[in-house]
């Protein structure tokens, strides 16, 4: 494994030679291992239940006797596809046996999911053309193991060996336990399959086929269909406010956003975050036509009323499929008794839903409590202001949280909101960088100190730390810990995608780029993540793809993305419309400024490339640091030397944009400098070989 943690950052290294005892079938290997281990001292040992999943590649032995090397090279691109599947989908690599990989994870659903995506990942590789396809089986079965170490042995681990050849080439077979836990959790099709006598088994047993989704399945749409007949996805609209006071709106937003952040500790269950539905706050659209933009096979609705000490909740769940309603329910109580009828709806909005994970018996973890309802009120009042851009309702969102604090001092989560308005006034430019490093730091340890456990103060903590470019580690452990405890947390996903791109590993990149914008699809970073993510790593066709279907939902984003496509294919009128687009949306953005003077420096047009640096150079001197667009301008310009000086500024000041200086297509002739190594080693990413690095 790596030393940063889940995201595989270094390529394994490989020692093994054919004609050695150990160059078997991963398959064989094990067996033999699991043999020789029933005759040794027994040592300390942990039991408990698991899924276990067993990979072995196809033909592997073979291919190594005709080429060795080009079936080690197809084994590293193996590893480099299915590490980071792994990392997300929270499975424990417990080793590698030379062609194939043994994985323990806590749950049979997120095993059965980790399978598919694997076998997805590589038919999208393998479809690409150009290379010798990647072909593997997967076994999966749910049973006791004994942990030694880090190593596990048991029945479990026997019989996912043992399943495995029976699947097919790019295929996954499953047992019947598994299967029992899965059927109603996934969209996958199963096939049962004869049943079968394994050895070492006294009895036969249920063995299932997962019927292929993944080859030939038109890719995203093929996903996207996949998404909505997920019951398991879920989209929390915005709670209507029907209180007397129009100023309680407030109120009704801020439910609205603690039932997600509710049901978002639910395991098993995938909310949309608040970024993408308060775009549907009082509009007149049908169930369905939201659930299919969302890509949510369930839909929450409701309404709030407050009056004086008094509230009235309405809530009712809704199947996008059917439109029919799951169920509805109505709360009349005291303000002060808001806490347990968040839990309650939430519990019976997770135990409602087809297939769910949690029991009725069983309430859904519960947020953190504040002491007094009117730091929770004031709480409410700065998380309505939070996401907003401009800055006078950030500046608000500060006052708020601070005024909850100073009613609860002990009150986590209020930290954590301040944290996050320190980062957004830096991220706009109404507070210095390094302010809104130095004061969000503060904040969010904090919150961690209060709340261990609190997965957005993790989230804050790493973020901060890539703002800051330290080191990748602490990234790592911060982010990774904040999706163990909310796996739901787009920006968590987000931020590790950024910190991949950073270090040229694209599998990470475009795979977590992906899961964030399926948490938050309507959000402009997530929709500009997963839209670079294809840019940058040589998929310009899905990319383009990508900026089309969201030219309403975020239209600057869309045509800036549609501007760099055409600049990289040569269309230079083409990025003159989309240019114009840009400013016609923002005319006094960044965007705006950059890709006219761009463009401009491509024409020869050198007096309009410096009227937008000296624009450009101005937001800079109110606090907004934007020293990469104006060294992107002097690269169009063919001034390389002035565009290493504004990169390493910008390093030096954390602002450098690392994923866009390692991985775009536009700058691959300063890739061929020998400034650029230097340039990403101050900037805290070491080089790593990456092949749409230029």
């Amino acid at each position: 494994m790596s030393r940063y943690g889940g995201i595989a950052w270094a390529r394994p290294a490989l020692s093994l030679r054919p004609g050695c005892g150990w160059f078997r079938s991963s398959r064989e290997r094990l067996q033999m291992r699991l043999r020789n281990r029933t005759h040794r001292k027994p040592v300390a040992a942990d039991r408990r239940l698991a899924a276990v999943m067993f990979t072995d590649t196809v033909g592997y032995t073979a291919s190594t006797q005709t080429n060795e090397g080009h079936a080690l090279d197809l084994l590293r691109q193996q590893s480099e596809l299915l590490r980071p599947v792994v990392a997300l989908h929270q499975g424990r690599e417990v080793k590698s046996t030379g062609d194939g990989f043994l994985v323990e994870f806590d749950s049979a659903l997120k095993a059965v999911q980790c399978a598919v995506n694997i076998q997805r990942r590589i038919s999208e590789r393998n479809s690409e053309g150009g290379q010798k396809p990647i072909r593997i089986r997967i076994g999966v079965h749910l049973g006791d193991v004994v942990r030694t170490g880090p190593d596990i042995l048991g029945d479990a681990v026997n019989i996912a060996a043992r399943i495995e050849p029976l699947a097919e080439p790019g295929g996954i077979c499953v047992s019947g336990a598994v299967f029992e836990q899965v059927r109603s959790k996934v969209t996958d099709q199963f096939e049962k399959l004869e049943p079968r006598v394994l050895k070492g088994l006294a009895a036969p047993i249920d063995v299932y086929r997962v019927v292929p989704s993944w080859e030939g399945s038109g890719g995203s749409v093929a996903r996207d269909a996949a998404l909505l007949a997920d019951k398991t996805r879920i989209a929390v609209l915005p709670f209507a406010n029907i209180s007397p006071d129009p100023n309680d709106e407030y109120f009704a937003d801020g439910l609205t956003e603690e039932l997600i952040a509710n049901l978002s500790l639910v395991p098993g269950l995938k909310v949309i975050a608040r970024t993408s539905v308060i775009g549907y706050k009082k509009a007149e659209k049908k169930v369905a036509a939201i659930g299919k933009e969302l890509g949510v096979g369930t839909v929450v609705e409701g309404s709030v009323r407050r009056a004086a000490n008094k509230i009235r909740v309405t809530v009712q769940v809704i199947d996008v499929a059917t439109e029919e309603h799951l169920w509805t329910a109505k709360y009349d109580d005291d303000l002060d008794d808001i806490f347990a009828v968040q839990s309650e709806i939430a519990t019976k909005v997770a135990t409602s839903l087809p297939g769910s994970l949690v029991q009725p018996q069983v309430p859904v973890p519960e947020l953190e409590r504040p002491k007094e309802t009117q730091a929770y009120l004031a709480y409410l009042q700065g998380q309505s202001l939070i996401w907003k851009t401009d800055e006078p309702s950030l500046r608000k969102s500060l006052d708020h949280f601070q005024r909850a604090i100073e009613t609860d001092p002990t009150f986590a989560r209020a930290y954590a909101g301040l944290a996050r308005a320190y980062i957004n006034l830096g991220n706009e430019g109404y507070l210095t960088w390094t302010g809104a490093i130095e004061m969000g730091q503060a904040a969010a340890e904090r919150a961690s100190k209060l709340d261990p456990d609190l997965a957005e103060a993790h989230e804050l903590l790493g973020e901060l730390a890539f703002m800051a470019d330290a080191p990748a580690e602490i990234l790592d452990k911060e982010l990774r810990r904040a999706l163990e405890l909310n796996p739901n947390l787009a920006q968590a996903h987000s931020m590790l995608s950024s910190l991949a791109g950073s270090f040229g590993i694209l599998e990470s990149y475009l795979l977590l780029a992906d899961e964030a914008y399926r948490l938050d699809p309507l959000s402009p970073p997530m929709i500009r993540r997963q839209g670079e993510a294809y840019f940058n790593s040589g998929q310009y066709e899905e990319a383009l793809a990508h900026w089309k279907k969201h030219i309403e939902s975020d239209p600057l984003d869309a045509y800036r993305g549609m501007a760099e496509y055409c600049i990289f294919k040569g269309d230079l009128a083409g990025a003159e419309k989309m240019v114009r687009e840009v400013e016609r949306v923002a005319p006094n953005s960044d965007p705006a400024f950059l890709w006219r003077g761009y463009l401009a420096a491509l024409h020869g047009d050198r007096a309009t490339a410096e009227r937008m640096i000296a624009k450009i150079d101005e937001v800079f001197k109110k606090g907004s640091s934007r020293q990469s667009s104006i060294g992107y301008i002097y690269y169009a310009l063919g001034e390389l030397d002035r565009f290493f000086e504004y990169m390493v500024a910008a390093a030096k000041n954390h602002t450098l944009q690392a994923v866009r200086v390692r991985l775009s297509p536009l700058l691959a002739a300063a890739r061929r400098d020998p400034r650029f190594v230097m340039l990403v080693i101050q900037a805290g990413r070491p080089m790593q070989a990456s092949k749409h690095a230029g």
